[in-house]
C-alpha cells in the first residue's frame, strides 16, 4: 500500500510540506512541481541551468528575481519613511504647541466644499487626533500644563473624548450624512472628483511596440546572423557590384528581420492581453452607501465623502474615519509590515487604505483617495512584477535546453565537416568545379564561402534551438485567460491555470456554488408547532412577532431600503441576511423605525468557526436584550425555554429539546438551510461601561428559542451534470460546508456527488469535528473517502486539504469567508468565489470565479487540460520540423558538402515552426474529448508515448523522402541544364514546408483519427495555415533571388502537394501501431544505474 501511495505521490506531485520538500531537492533544476511556493534559490536554479539564446525574451513572463527583491526594499523604505514621517509630525506638533491649547489650521474652503486636500490628508496620515477633534466639533482643553508630560497628556485627552459620532462635524464640511451617504449623482461625484481627485494612482507605462522589437533583437543567434549578412553584403557588392551582389546578404538580413517583426508582434499582443486581465484583478467592486441605499461601483469610482460599509474580508478601499464599528479589527500588515491585527475604535478610528477587515464590521467615511493615501503612493512607487513562472514553463525550459545542445553539437559538427571540406577542395559548385583551390582562389572569394558556411550553421541553431518552446506555454496561457473570462472565471496566477487540468478532486462550497444563492424562508417551526410560509403575513402571537422582528431588524448586517417615492423594497446583506430580512418585511418589520428608536450596544458578528452571531441592543424602555441566530442546533444548545403559541415562556426539557431537533432534521433532510432565532433580556446595570463594552462577551446562555425558520436554496440547473462530467473525467467532487450534514447530504444526493444508493455513513458523510478530532494517519485514510463534510469550520477544510494533498492528489479548492484563506493558499489550485468571496479570499486565490457557479470551476478544469494539450500539440509539430531538418542538413553536409536548406530557407521555417506554429496549435479551443481521460499526472513526461510515434512516423517518413531527392532527385525528376541542382533543391524546400502545413493538422488530434473535428472553430488556425501557404507560394515563385529558388512547375508543385498530402493517410496508419503505456524514458531510466539511484535517494 505504502508503496503505491509513494508511485502516485511522484506522478501526480501531491504531499503537503513533505512533497514540497521533496521536490525542493529533486535532482533535475527543471523539475518543479509546484512553483507556488518554491523558494528564490530553487527559481535561480532552473534559470542558470537553461540555455538560453535570448534571455530578455525566453524571462519575459516569468518572475523577475531582481526586480522582486528591489521592490521589496521599496516596499521597506517608504514604510519605514511613512512611519518616520507620522512619528515627526506628531513630535513637531508637540514642540509647536502652546499653554494656551491645541492650534490646528482651520478647514480652507476649495470651490464646492468646506474643507480642502491639504487639510484632509494629514487626518488619516499622521493619525491626526487634533485636528479629527477640531473638525467633529469638539473643543479641545485650555489651561494644559506645558512640561514633559504635555505631549502625552494631550493625546490622552484626545483619546477620550473623541467618540464614533463626533465624525458628524467631518460629514459636514464633506456635506455627508453619516446615515445616509453622498447624494451620488453625476454632479456631485464630478465635483468631489476636482476638489479631492479620484481613486487612482498613476501606473507605470507598459512596454511599447519598440521595447518589444529592440528585445527580439537581443538573440545571440539573429545577431550573429545579422553580422554575416552585413559581410556578406559588403562582399557580394565588392566581388558582383551592386546590382547582383547584394542578394545573398540583403535576403538573410530581410529574413532575419521578418523574424524579429513577426516575435515583436506576436509578444506584443500577448503584452496587452495579460495588461487587460491584470487591470480586470485590480478593479475591485465594493458597497457603499449613497442616497440612503447601498449600491455597488467600482473602487475607482469611489470618492471623498462616501460611506462603506466594511465587513471581515473586505479591503479598506481609501483612507477614511471610522464612523461606526463594532469588533473591528484591520490586518495593517501591507502598509507596515508588521503583522499585527489593529483594533479600531474611538481611540484609534484611523483607517489606511489597502488594509484588510481581520474581524468584526464598521462603516467609515472616506477622507482621501488615490495618490493621496499612503497605499496610491506606495503602488505608484512601485513596478508591479506580473510575472511568474508556471511548472510547465520550467519544464519546457528543460526540454528546450536539452533540444538546444543536441541542436549546438550537431551545427558545429555541421560547421567543421563544411569547413574541412571546403577548405580541403571538396566543395563543388553547381558546374562541379571546386569553390576553393588553395594558392587560386582569392581571399575575398574564400571568406564569402567560409561565411556562407558559418551562416548556415547558425541557421541550424536557429531551427535546433527551441526559443520559442516555452514562450509557447505562454501564449496558450494568454488565450486560455482571455476565453476563461468569458466563461467566468478570471486567473489570478498562471501556474493554477495550467495545474487546474491535473486536478484529481474538487472540494466545494454548498451556497452558492452548487446551489443558487438565491435563499427564502419557506418553512418555520415556532411555539411547538410548524408554519408553512408562502405570500401572506404568518400568524404569529403579537409577543412573538414583535421579538422575532426586534432580533431581524436589529441584529443584521444587512439593511433595507424603501424608496421615499414608493417602489420595490430594497433589501441587501449576505443571502441568508436578505432571506431572513425579507421574513421580517412578511411579518411587518419598519427596518429604519426599529433601528432608529433602538441603541446598539454590542455586536458579536457572525463567526464561522462558532457559526452564530449576537447583538446586545437598548430597547426605548430602557430595557436589554440580547438577540442570537446562526446554525439550529448549536443556538437550540443554548436555549432553556421558548415561547409558546400563546407568548407564554415554558422549560426547554429532553422531550421539547427532542421535538425541535426533530424539526431540524426534518427540514434538512428536505435540504432546507435551518437557523435559529433566540434572545435573552438583560439587566441595564450589568452591561459594561464604554471603556470595558468593546471587550465585553455576550451571554449565549439560557436563551428563549423564537423560532427555527428552513430557508431553501435551489441546486443550480446543469450542477448535476457537471458533476457527472468530473466524474468521467477522474476528478472526485468533494462537498464541503458549515450546512447541518442532514441538508449537505439531501443537496449532495440532488447534485449526483452522493449516488442514491451510497453508504451515507462515516467516512462518506462526516461531520467537521470528528474530521478534526482524528490523527494524521487517520485523516489521511478518512480523506480518501469522504464525499460530505457537513458542519465543517475553516480550519477542518485546511485539514482536508493538507490530507489529500500528503496522500498525493492535486486539490482544487473552492472559499469565500476570510478564513478559507488558508486553505486557498494550501491547495494546488484556490478558487475563490466573485461574488460572495472576500478581498481576503481573493487575495489569497488562484482563480476567482466570477459567478460562483460550480460549472464554472469545470470550465476552467477544461482549459487546465487544453492548455497542456495544446503544449504537447506544438511540441510534437516543432520536434518534427527539428528532427527532419537536422537529419537532412546533417547528412547532406557530411555527404556532399552541401545543404539543401539554406539560410534565408531555415530562417522561413523557423518562422512556420516558432511563431505562426504556437500560435496555430496554442490556441485550439478545449474539446468534450478531453474530459475522457484522467488527470495528466504533473511528473508525467511532457513527450508521450503516442507523440513519440506520431512523432517519429512523420519524420522517418519526411527525412526518408527528402534524402532520396537529395542524392536521386535530379535523375528521378530527370532535370537537365545549369539549374536542375538549384530546382532540386527548391523542391525539397518546397516539400519540406508543404509537409510541415499537413501536418499541423494532424498535430491537432495527436490521439484521434478525425484531425479536421472542430476545424472550423479556430480561424485563427485556418488563417495562419491559409498565409503560410501562400506565403510559400510567393517564396518560390517569385522571390527566387532572396531564397536561391526556382519557380516550379506544375507538375512539381503536384508533386510536393502528394508527397506531403500522404502525411494524412500515414498519420492514420501511424495511429494503428500500439505504444506501450510504460513511459519512453523509464526504459532508459533502467538502462542508466547512476540515474535510477539518484531517482530512489530523492524518494
Amino acid at each position: 500500500m505504502s508503496q503505491s501511495r509513494g508511485s502516485r505521490a511522484d506522478l501526480e506531485a501531491g504531499g503537503s510540506r513533505s512533497g514540497d520538500l521533496d521536490d525542493e531537492s529533486s535532482s533535475s533544476p527543471f523539475d518543479i512541481a509546484r512553483t507556488k511556493d518554491a523558494s528564490v534559490e530553487r527559481l535561480k536554479r532552473w534559470r542558470q541551468a537553461a540555455l538560453v539564446l535570448n534571455a530578455s525574451r525566453r524571462f519575459r513572463y516569468t518572475l523577475d528575481l531582481k526586480k522582486e527583491e528591489e521592490k521589496q526594499q521599496t516596499l521597506r523604505k517608504i514604510r519605514a519613511h511613512a512611519q518616520a514621517i507620522r512619528a515627526a509630525y506628531l513630535f513637531k506638533e508637540a514642540g509647536d504647541q502652546q499653554v494656551i491649547g491645541v492650534v490646528v489650521p482651520k478647514p480652507s474652503s476649495t470651490g464646492d466644499f468646506p474643507i480642502g486636500q491639504e487639510e484632509l490628508v494629514p487626518v488619516t496620515r499622521d493619525h491626526n487626533f487634533a485636528a479629527l477633534q477640531q473638525y467633529g466639533g469638539a473643543s479641545p482643553p485650555h489651561n494644559l500644563f506645558c512640561d514633559l508630560n504635555w505631549y502625552i497628556n494631550t493625546i490622552a485627552y484626545f483619546c477620550s473624548v473623541v467618540s464614533l459620532h463626533q465624525v458628524t462635524g467631518l460629514g459636514d464640511l464633506l456635506k455627508t450624512n453619516l446615515d445616509k451617504g453622498i447624494h451620488g449623482d453625476d454632479v456631485d461625484l464630478l465635483k468631489r472628483k476636482n476638489a479631492f481627485g479620484s481613486n487612482t494612482y498613476p501606473r507605470k507605462k507598459a512596454r511599447s511596440f519598440w521595447r518589444f522589437l529592440w528585445e527580439a533583437w537581443q538573440d545571440l543567434t539573429l545577431i550573429i546572423l545579422m553580422v554575416a549578412a552585413v559581410a556578406s553584403l559588403a562582399l557580394g557588392i565588392k566581388t558582383e557590384g551592386i546590382k547582383e551582389g547584394w542578394y545573398d546578404g540583403g535576403s538573410i538580413a530581410f529574413a532575419v528581420l521578418l523574424v524579429i517583426v513577426v516575435t515583436a508582434v506576436s509578444d506584443y499582443r500577448q503584452s496587452l492581453q495579460f495588461q487587460n486581465l491584470n487591470e480586470e484583478k485590480r478593479n475591485i467592486h465594493l458597497e457603499v452607501i449613497r442616497g440612503g441605499r447601498r449600491v455597488e461601483v467600482s473602487i475607482y469610482d469611489l470618492v471623498v465623502g462616501d460611506v462603506v460599509p466594511l465587513n471581515i474580508g473586505d479591503q479598506v478601499p481609501a483612507d477614511g474615519i471610522l464612523i461606526t464599528g463594532y469588533s473591528l479589527a484591520i490586518d495593517e500588515s501591507s502598509m507596515t509590515g508588521e503583522s499585527k491585527i489593529v483594533r479600531k475604535d474611538s481611540k484609534d478610528p484611523f483607517l489606511m487604505s489597502g488594509c484588510k477587515v481581520a474581524d468584526g464590521n464598521g462603516t467609515m467615511l472616506v477622507t482621501s483617495v488615490g495618490i493621496n493615501t499612503e497605499w496610491g503612493m506606495l503602488m505608484a512607487s512601485i513596478s508591479e512584477d506580473t510575472g511568474e513562472e508556471t511548472p510547465l514553463q520550467v519544464r519546457l525550459n528543460g526540454v528546450a535546453t536539452f533540444i538546444g545542445i543536441v541542436g549546438l553539437t550537431v551545427a558545429f559538427l555541421v560547421l567543421i565537416v563544411l569547413l574541412v571540406r571546403y577548405f580541403t577542395g571538396h566543395t563543388k559548385d553547381t558546374t562541379g568545379k571546386p569553390q576553393f583551390t588553395a594558392g587560386k582562389t582569392k581571399f575575398g572569394d574564400a571568406l564569402d564561402g567560409a561565411i556562407k558556411i558559418v551562416t548556415i550553421a547558425v541557421t541550424i541553431v536557429v531551427v535546433a534551438v527551441p526559443e520559442g518552446l516555452p514562450l509557447a506555454v505562454t501564449l496558450t496561457l494568454a488565450y486560455s485567460m482571455r476565453k476563461m473570462m468569458a466563461d467566468k472565471a478570471l486567473v489570478r496566477r498562471l501556474s493554477a491555470c495550467e495545474t487546474m487540468g491535473s486536478a484529481t478532486t474538487i472540494c466545494s462550497d454548498k451556497t452558492g456554488t452548487l446551489t443558487l444563492n438565491q435563499m427564502a424562508v419557506v418553512e418555520a417551526f415556532t411555539g411547538g408547532r410548524k408554519i408553512v410560509l408562502s405570500g401572506d403575513k404568518p400568524d404569529l402571537s403579537p409577543m412573538l412577532s414583535s421579538l422575532l422582528i426586534e432580533g431581524i431588524a436589529l441584529n443584521t448586517n444587512g439593511s433595507v431600503y424603501m424608496p421615499e417615492t414608493g417602489g420595490d423594497i430594497e433589501v441587501s446583506g449576505s443571502p441568508t441576511e436578505k432571506a431572513i430580512l425579507q421574513l421580517g418585511i412578511k411579518l411587518g418589520m419598519n427596518f429604519d423605525a426599529i433601528r432608529s428608536e433602538s441603541s446598539l450596544l454590542h455586536v458579536f458578528p457572525f463567526n464561522s468557526e462558532k457559526k452564530r452571531g449576537g447583538a446586545a441592543v437598548k430597547l426605548p424602555n430602557s430595557e436589554v436584550h440580547i438577540h442570537w441566530k446562526g446554525a439550529a442546533e448549536i443556538v437550540l444548545a443554548c436555549c432553556t425555554k421558548y415561547l409558546d403559541p400563546n407568548d407564554n415562556l415554558v422549560a426547554m426539557d429532553d422531550e421539547k429539546s427532542k421535538i425541535f431537533r426533530k424539526s431540524i432534521e426534518d427540514m434538512a433532510a428536505r435540504s432546507l438551510r435551518c437557523v435559529a432565532i433566540a434572545y435573552r433580556p438583560h439587566e441595564l446595570e450589568d452591561v459594561p461601561t464604554d471603556g470595558q463594552l468593546s471587550e465585553w462577551a455576550l451571554p449565549d446562555d439560557d436563551l428563549v428559542l423564537l423560532a427555527i425558520v428552513g430557508i431553501k436554496d435551489p441546486c443550480r440547473p446543469g450542477v448535476g451534470d457537471a458533476v457527472r462530467l468530473c466524474q468521467k473525467a477522474g476528478v472526485k467532487v468533494r462537498m464541503v460546508t458549515g450546512d447541518n450534514v442532514q441538508t449537505a447530504k439531501a443537496i449532495a444526493m440532488e447534485c449526483g456527488i452522493l449516488a442514491p444508493d451510497s453508504d451515507a455513513t462515516e467516512p462518506t458523510l462526516i461531520e467537521g469535528k470528528v474530521f478534526r478530532e482524528l490523527s494524521d494517519k487517520q485523516r489521511e485514510d478518512y480523506a480518501e473517502k469522504i464525499s460530505v463534510m457537513g458542519r465543517s469550520s475553516p480550519n477542518d477544510k485546511l485539514l482536508l486539504v493538507q490530507a489529500l494533498r500528503r496522500r498525493g492528489h492535486v486539490v482544487a479548492v473552492t472559499g469565500d469567508g476570510t478564513n478559507d484563506a488558508p486553505a486557498l493558499h494550501e491547495a494546488d489550485i484556490g478558487l475563490a468565489m466573485g461574488i460572495q468571496g472576500t478581498e481576503v479570499a481573493k487575495e489569497s486565490s488562484d482563480i476567482i470565479i466570477l459567478d460562483d457557479n460550480f460549472a464554472s470551476v469545470v470550465k476552467v478544469v477544461r482549459w487546465g487540460r487544453s492548455v497542456y494539450a495544446n503544449i504537447q500539440k506544438f511540441i510534437q509539430f516543432q520536434l518534427t520540423v527539428n528532427v527532419a531538418a537536422l537529419i537532412i542538413n546533417v547528412v547532406a553536409a557530411i555527404s556532399s558538402g552541401d545543404v539543401p536548406l539554406n539560410a534565408v530557407q531555415l530562417l522561413w521555417v523557423n518562422l512556420i515552426m516558432d511563431t505562426l506554429g504556437a500560435l496555430a496549435l496554442a490556441t485550439e479551443p478545449p474539446t468534450d474529448h478531453l474530459m475522457d481521460r484522467t488527470p495528466v499526472g504533473r511528473r508525467e513526461p511532457l513527450i508521450t508515448n503516442i507523440m513519440w510515434r506520431n512523432l517519429l512516423v512523420q519524420a522517418f517518413y519526411q527525412v526518408t523522402v527528402l534524402l532520396v531527392f537529395n542524392f536521386r532527385g535530379i535523375s528521378i525528376l530527370k532535370l537537365h541544364g545549369p539549374n536542375a541542382t538549384t530546382v532540386k533543391n527548391t523542391l525539397i524546400f518546397n516539400t519540406f514546408v508543404l509537409c510541415q502545413i499537413f501536418n499541423e493538422f494532424n498535430a491537432r488530434k495527436p490521439d484521434e483519427f478525425n484531425i479536421f473535428q472542430g476545424i472550423t472553430k479556430n480561424l485563427l488556425f485556418m488563417g495562419i495555415v491559409g498565409a503560410t501557404l501562400v506565403l510559400q507560394i510567393i517564396i518560390v515563385e517569385f522571390l527566387g533571388k532572396f531564397t536561391k529558388t526556382k519557380p516550379l512547375t506544375w507538375d512539381l508543385w503536384l508533386i510536393s502537394a502528394v508527397i506531403a498530402f500522404i502525411s494524412w493517410p500515414l498519420a492514420v496508419v501511424g495511429k494503428l501501431i500500439p505504444v506501450p503505456e510504460t513511459p519512453l524514458f523509464k526504459y532508459f531510466t533502467r538502462m542508466i544505474p547512476w540515474r535510477r539511484n539518484n531517482s530512489e535517494a530523492s524518494q
